[in-house]
């Protein structure tokens, strides 16, 4: 038997969206069970985002460090970042946010994996690219603010990364998920043989 998750959208017999902020929102929808009654779900709504494993020839990890407010964290990260523009290309906006956060190109892409971050609560999609082939980015480096402007940028080796991951000691989910996927794919058929990065994402559908 293969196992794959497979597209299904049970009845919903009303929905409410009672709040909306600057990038998502939060929505109520009632929606019909097998046995016939209906039950409320609050989830918040998403636009989907994109990460970027970026390893460079010494085969270390590029990583950020960055102030997490809503789990009072300041958090090892891989860049990342929204989907601003529905139907937005993921691989532009993988190396927009590339370049916006570490100043870094890469001239081979390829897709790590699509994860769904929180299923249970909320409907983020993630598409997590591996870039390699790094080099320093040209032009002036983008203005950052916020708690970007606190933000740290370091390389480090995998197998450090998988150690903390592990160990408890890291948490980010994109680079958790980031650094396992790089693994197992090394461990199987190996990194070229990752999908192109070009590849279809039914989650978030766009334009090539």
């Amino acid at each position: 038997m293969t196992i794959k998750d497979t597209p299904e959208e049970w009845e919903i017999r009303a929905t409410d969206t009672p709040f909306v902020g600057n990038k998502t929102s939060v929505r109520t929808d009632d929606v019909v069970m097998p046995d016939g009654t209906v039950v409320g779900r609050d989830y918040q709504v998403h636009p989907g985002s994109v990460a970027v494993l970026a390893l460079d020839e010494a085969d270390r990890v590029l990583v950020l460090r960055q102030y997490r407010h809503p789990v009072r964290h300041k958090l090892w990260e891989i860049p990342a970042g929204l989907l601003d523009v529905p139907g937005e290309n993921p691989l532009h906006a993988a190396q927009r946010e590339l370049y916006e956060e570490a100043h870094v190109k890469a001239e081979d892409w390829r897709v790590l994996t699509d994860v769904y971050t929180t299923p249970g609560g909320c409907d983020e999609a993630v598409r997590i690219f591996l870039a390699r082939d790094l080099s320093e980015a040209e032009g002036e480096r983008f203005a950052v603010e916020e708690e970007e402007a606190d933000m740290e940028l370091d390389r480090v080796p995998v197998e450090d990364l998988a150690r903390g991951v592990l160990a408890g000691e890291l948490h980010n989910n994109c680079l958790v998920v980031g650094v396992l996927s790089l693994l197992a794919a090394r461990s199987g058929d190996g990194l070229d043989a990752l999908r192109p990065a070009q590849a279809p994402w039914p989650a978030r559908p766009f334009e090539a």
